[in-house]
């Protein structure tokens, strides 16, 4: 499994579409619309590389409304979640 962090700069007047439309694709787990130097990024995970380099350059970019997308690739996890995820593996409720 391959995480990718994709920064994406929108057309003002467009954001909530083009943001419906980004987490609408399969792969794509989390779409946020955020202040600062981009104006959405969204969290993808998919199975392999090759996933990552058909949805960025094949759909996320080809949206209407989209200007740029910066993606990075997640090397690991250390969210809270995760930790408890890897803790209770096995274990009933």
């Amino acid at each position: 499994m391959v995480t990718a962090i994709v920064m994406i700069d929108v057309e003002a007047d467009r954001i909530g579409e083009v943001a419906q439309a980004i987490a609408d694709l399969p792969g794509v787990d989390q779409v946020y619309s955020c202040a600062g130097d981009v104006d959405l990024v969204a969290i993808a995970s998919v199975a392999d590389h090759t996933a990552i380099a058909e949805l960025v350059p094949g759909h996320i970019s080809k949206i209407p409304g989209v200007v740029r997308t910066v993606t990075h690739i997640a090397f690991r996890s250390y969210s809270q979640r995760d930790t408890a995820d890897a803790f209770s593996i096995g274990l009933q409720d």
